[in-house]
């Protein structure tokens, strides 16, 4: 079967609750995740949109919403100062571990996630960055210098014009056998889109 694409930014609050569950959702129904994190910054320039933690009203919501979601799931959860940030570091560690070493590749994201919206990390220091991956047995050097090579750099500005190409514009964004599902809240319905292979 194919696998279920997860799209997300590492700075998304809900791609993080998503983030601890979607692995096993997609276990139930026999399917693997394609984790892809991209730049939302793309997506927001493509469609016009503005940040949701910048936008009055809807950010004021979100930071309420998020503390719901973790009182609910019992995932920890604290706004990190300076929030939202661009991820781009996180970014490229993921696909330079996923391309050298891909089953610690899920692992690094969720630490990465669970790191700045939790444990309040600067997930904009390569130094950081490479310390959340460090209990994985990933080596800080080669994951620093992998943060800023051309390759990588390439890597991520190619995935976002592949989220682009594809039509996703949000965080968290997953796609099922071509069907396309916008954030944590369409989870249950991905779900019984599975169980059921469509309607």
């Amino acid at each position: 079967m194919h696998p279920i694409e997860f799209w997300f930014d590492f700075s998304s609050g809900y791609a993080y609750f998503a983030s601890q569950t979607i692995d096993t959702l997609a276990e139930r129904h026999g399917r693997s995740v394609l984790w892809r994190p991209f730049m939302l910054g793309v997506a927001f320039k493509a469609t016009g949109a503005r940040g949701l933690s910048n936008t009055p009203l809807k950010g004021d919501y979100a930071r309420r919403d998020w503390a719901r979601l973790s009182r609910l799931t019992g995932t920890p959860f604290v706004l990190p100062e300076g929030h939202p940030i661009t991820a781009l570091p996180a970014s490229r560690a993921y696909y330079w571990i996923e391309a050298e070493f891909p089953d610690k590749a899920h692992d690094f994201a969720r630490r990465a996630f669970r790191a700045y919206f939790a444990e309040g990390v600067d997930m904009t220091d390569l130094l950081q960055v490479a310390r959340v991956a460090a209990p994985l047995g990933l080596q800080a050097d080669a994951l620093s210098e992998a943060m800023t090579s051309p390759a990588m750099k390439e890597r991520v500005k190619a995935m976002s014009a592949e989220a682009l190409a594809k039509g996703v514009f949000g965080s968290p964004f997953f796609i099922a056998d071509g069907e396309p599902f916008w954030g944590w809240d369409r989870l249950p319905m991905l779900e019984e889109w599975l169980e059921k292979s469509g309607w």
